[in-house]
């Protein structure tokens, strides 16, 4: 039984690689001319919001969110999701209409036709370059100035040990939080490790829960305050992700 299991993930994998490349490549001539000119972001979000919407769909994933309270789609926050998956990126990006922007890594430019488009609409970081790390920062604070959200995986990056619940938080996201004066907003995904994780031979269609949790106000807080920010949504996220263990085997 355990390889006709191979076979399926083999080819559902292999399914969703093909709809990510083909599905860009298909409407690539509508995205180099909206992804042209930063004023036209929020038409590519739109379309954005809908490629990740099919891409989730064709795969079998149904994102369920829980709103702890409700964002308003005329102001700027700070997201903060926990990363454990590819598909993070798309949950993200369906389940929120606010505009935003992505701060990733750089490696992500790296992935055929996803890399660019992902390079010219997000913030790429060097995390081992200060100077990349500082440039990045300056990219964000101009998105932020010029009202669009900022999406931060608070932990740069995957955790390698499949184990971790919760990997510890950078500081970028809450300096920049404080210095705009704008919400907090943590962010549990409780299933993406279990759908989709970096294991090759794991995962399968279901639920997607989300929990978006209660805002963390950051207007009366100075940068004196950013680790102590940052202690209060790592443990936000934590406390709920520690209370849906079954989330993390895959």
């Amino acid at each position: 039984m355990k390889i006709f299991k191979n076979i399926f993930i083999l080819f559902w994998r292999v399914w969703f690689y093909a709809w990510i490349f083909f599905s860009i490549l298909a409407i690539a001539p509508v995205l180099f001319i909206v992804i042209s000119k930063e004023k036209w972001y929020a038409v590519f979000f739109k379309i954005a919001n809908v490629w990740a919407r099919t891409i989730l769909f064709v795969m079998g994933f149904k994102p369920e969110v829980i709103y702890e309270e409700e964002i308003d789609t005329k102001k700027s926050y700070l997201f903060c999701p926990n990363h454990t998956s590819m598909i993070d990126i798309m949950l993200m990006l369906a389940i929120t209409k606010n505009p935003f922007v992505f701060v990733g890594k750089k490696e992500l430019k790296k992935i055929p036709v996803f890399g660019y488009v992902f390079r010219k609409t997000s913030i790429l970081v060097d995390r081992s370059s200060r100077k990349s790390a500082r440039q990045a920062f300056e990219d964000a604070d101009r998105k932020l100035k010029n009202g669009s959200s900022v999406c931060i995986f608070p932990e740069g990056k995957v955790p390698d040990d499949q184990r971790i619940i919760l990997d510890e938080f950078k500081s970028g996201a809450f300096r920049l939080a404080i210095e705009h004066k704008i919400p907090i907003v943590p962010i549990s995904f409780y299933d993406c490790k279990k759908r989709f994780s970096y294991l090759f031979f794991s995962g399968s269609p279901g639920k997607l829960r989300v929990k978006i949790h209660k805002f963390i106000s950051t207007d009366k807080l100075t940068l004196e305050d950013r680790n102590e920010l940052k202690q209060q949504t790592f443990d936000v996220i934590f406390t709920s992700l520690s209370a849906n263990l079954d989330t993390f085997k895959s």
